[in-house]
């Protein structure tokens, strides 16, 4: 079954995020923002693809500007993983869903 995109605010992030069992990817995005909507159809595969694996979550960085500030977030889309409440990674920019999957892949329980 599909988990879908979790969209996370200031006062849902630390529950959703910080206290998850599974790694999290946190996508920074606006609404305005050409890059952010070219990846958003990609996020939402793999959040299909591997909703058991791994949570996908946006945060809009005009709605929260709190957490973009909190994360250092400078330019979007910025994804940042967590795993067991840290950042472990951190990608700016578009990327393509292949490169997107390499990425993710040391966070997934197994591999494709």
């Amino acid at each position: 079954m599909a988990a879908g995109i979790v969209n996370l605010s200031t006062s849902t992030f630390d529950e959703r995020v910080l206290s998850s069992d599974t790694p999290v990817v946190v996508d920074f995005w606006a609404e305005w923002c050409g890059p952010c909507k070219s990846i958003a159809p990609i996020l939402g595969e793999i959040a299909d693809e591997l909703g058991e694996q791994i949570t996908v979550a946006k945060v809009n960085v005009d709605d929260n500007p709190d957490l973009a500030m909190r994360y250092n977030v400078m330019s979007i889309p910025t994804l940042l993983v967590f795993s067991g409440g840290e950042v472990h990674k951190r990608l700016v920019g578009a990327k393509g869903k292949s490169h997107l999957l390499q990425e993710l892949d040391e966070f997934l329980v197994s591999s494709r």
